[in-house]
């Protein structure tokens, strides 16, 4: 379901947490852990914790275009989305979909409405426009918007589900395709490792800005251009209970580290997190967070979200934009 999945298992080579297998379990003990931690807390709601110190990469939504269809109006209209757009923002889209089961097309209307999107859009262009979307509920309602705008500013806008990134992105550099919602980081790293082989040096970070440039460096070699990166993220995230954050008094990632790293401490995750940079190796270099255990779950679904709310984990992967966090 979640599109940050998706990115998971293209991403390999960066490092972000894999998926683990449905139904798998064990836990992991560091050698030798020092302080007191926070044992969990169970309860029904979910926060995400800051990442201040920006361990994930930067995955902003960004409207990718083919190079030959960017003309000023269609970007102008994509990116009232960007605009609209924040992380919050994408919560309740995903909630209104995933949770409230309205589709992508009616939540997409919903929020052009209430974003008043079209405002101010003028009918001046023709022509039929493909908009191509991943095979996940994300993916589809990010399309109806794009859809939205540009129908506003006079095109023919479809949207197309295709699959996978491998699939779209090449109908996308030919022309097939026009424009496909993305995720910075990712996208750069899929381009990256294509152009430069698997074992390239990444070029995405944590930095939103640096991450764009070089999306839109390496990626207008390819034929693509970009719209405004919006400031919606869905990208690797971890996430505590509302009680255990308010217990602890935790908001941030650098909270937690100061205050729950030691014995008592859960860390929950993909069966890969104990060996991916930016799962447990990344909690504990960047921040310096000591867990008394890790237990193997899912990725960020929900095996993880239920053991956070039966207090089995003081802390999981979740994926930031996740619509049961709203």
């Amino acid at each position: 379901m979640r599109a940050t999945l998706g990115i998971v298992l293209s991403l390999a080579t960066v490092g972000l947490a894999g998926c683990g297998d449905k139904g798998s379990s064990g836990t992991q003990a560091p050698v030798s852990v020092n302080g007191a931690g926070c044992a969990p807390a169970a309860g029904d709601k979910l926060v995400v914790l800051d990442d201040d110190k920006k361990l994930q990469t930067a995955d902003n939504i960004i409207p990718a275009i083919n190079a030959k269809a960017a003309d000023p109006a269609l970007v102008a209209a994509l990116d009232k989305v960007s605009d609209a757009l924040t992380t919050e923002k994408l919560i309740q889209l995903n909630k209104a979909v995933d949770v409230d089961r309205k589709t992508s097309k009616v939540a997409a209307e919903d929020f052009a409405k209430a974003e008043n999107l079209t405002t101010g859009i003028q009918k001046t262009k023709t022509g039929a426009i493909k908009i191509g979307a991943a095979d996940f509920s994300e993916s589809a309602t990010l399309g109806a918007l794009y859809e939205i705008v540009l129908d506003a500013a006079g095109y023919d806008a479809t949207v197309q589900t295709i699959g996978k990134r491998e699939v779209y992105l090449g109908q996308l550099e030919k022309g097939d395709l026009q424009i496909v919602p993305e995720y910075a980081g990712t996208l750069t790293e899929f381009i990256n490792g294509k152009v430069n082989g698997s074992s390239a040096a990444p070029l995405a970070s944590g930095d939103t800005d640096k991450t764009v440039t070089a999306l839109k460096d390496i990626g207008g070699k390819q034929g693509l251009s970009f719209g405004k990166a919006s400031k919606a993220a869905d990208q690797n995230a971890f996430a505590v209970t509302t009680a255990f954050a308010t217990k602890n008094g935790v908001k941030t990632l650098s909270d937690f580290a100061a205050k729950c790293s030691g014995q008592a401490t859960i860390l929950g995750g993909p069966a890969e997190c104990p060996q991916r940079p930016f799962c447990q190796p990344g909690l504990e270099k960047t921040y310096a967070i000591q867990f008394g255990k890790v237990v193997s779950l899912d990725a960020g679904g929900p095996q993880s979200k239920d053991a956070l709310k039966k207090g089995t984990a003081s802390i999981a992967l979740v994926f930031s934009s996740d619509g049961s966090l709203g």
